[in-house]
């Protein structure tokens, strides 16, 4: 792990992501400094230790400082059917918000930075397994946000001598003791199953069941949050002055629709009922990531890759986020 114990600026650090990777700072010896407008996080997903800053990501500079090592950036809107709808937002948060974190580190001579990306930067692709030699062509304005997003990155390091890491994220699931995935409205597949064993929902659908897969439903790649922030911080010690490096992380292996139903049915216990609905345009049979450089440049090997693992790990937490929720406390 790092060998850095610097000050740390965690942008999105009430996130489902941004917070396992704040308390694995902490653990780790780093003082680390959370900023959240909470418009998707949560205050009490910052983990304790850490200072937290509420604002915007525009607002970096009124928080940076030459006291900051580096910034680990995880302040973004992610919803895909959102962007479609309203592209001016992920324009404004995503690309204008990094925009003026760059300037922010520059200012205060912060010149490190480890960011959030995504596999969405890469579209549609026709080839099942996903390198970062894969050509980009994003489909939405979420994932071409994020994409220029990169963009800038690579320039910032190209002229201005960062030491930037650049990681895309394909599936992310699990949980972390008091941290994990709760969004609203949510769109990811194991929460949403979650749901339907908790019954907060009737059925799970399933989009599609006659795709080129061995069930006929679309194949994804998983990886455990854990693993996830074991890269982040992996990423602070392979951060080189004046290269960006850009990073695809996820286990190499991919689990259909009905495989991640099947084991949520086992680790629950409840039935989880189905429905077969209407593909969704442009969703590809199987995505699953390459994740070599990973391994070469960050010494990086996913440790909890089993598919039950991650599922339990987000049930405990969903179960436990229920009851403090019915109780209050």
């Amino acid at each position: 792990m790092s060998k850095e114990r610097g000050r740390v600026l965690v942008t999105g650090g009430a996130g489902y992501i941004g917070s396992v990777v704040a308390a694995r700072l902490v653990e780790t010896g780093h003082r680390v400094t959370v900023l959240d407008d909470l418009s998707t996080g949560f205050r009490e997903a910052v983990p304790s230790g850490a200072e937290f800053v509420k604002g915007r990501i525009q607002e970096a500079a009124e928080v940076l400082d030459p006291s900051y090592a580096v910034v680990m950036h995880f302040a973004a809107v992610a919803e895909v059917g959102e962007s479609m709808v309203n592209p001016e937002k992920y324009w404004d948060t995503n690309v204008l918000g990094t925009f003026a974190l760059l300037a922010a580190m520059r200012g205060a001579g912060v010149r490190k930075l480890v960011a959030s990306s995504t596999c969405a930067v890469y579209g549609e692709p026709t080839a099942g397994v996903i390198s970062t030699r894969t050509p980009t062509a994003p489909v939405n304005p979420y994932g071409a946000s994020k994409l220029a997003v990169d963009h800038m990155i690579a320039g910032e390091s190209a002229a201005c001598g960062l030491a930037a890491v650049s990681l895309r994220y394909f599936n992310v699931a699990g949980a972390v003791a008091s941290h994990g995935e709760r969004h609203d409205p949510e769109s990811h597949l194991i929460p949403l199953v979650l749901q339907v064993a908790q019954g907060r929902r009737e059925a799970i659908s399933i989009y599609g069941d006659d795709y080129a897969t061995p069930d006929g439903t679309c194949v994804r790649d998983y990886i455990h949050v854990s693993d996830l922030a074991d890269a982040h911080l992996l990423a602070l010690d392979a951060a080189a002055p004046g290269e960006h490096l850009v990073c695809n992380l996820g286990n190499g292996n991919g689990f259909s629709v009905r495989e991640v139903i099947a084991v949520a049915r086992k680790v629950t216990g409840h039935p989880i009922p189905e429905v077969v609905v209407s593909r969704r345009p442009g969703d590809p049979a199987t995505l699953v990531a390459s994740s070599a450089r990973a391994r070469e440049r960050l010494g990086w090997v996913p440790r909890r890759s089993n598919l039950s693992e991650m599922i339990q790990d987000a049930w405990d937490f969903a179960q436990a986020t229920a009851v403090k929720e019915s109780t209050g406390h």
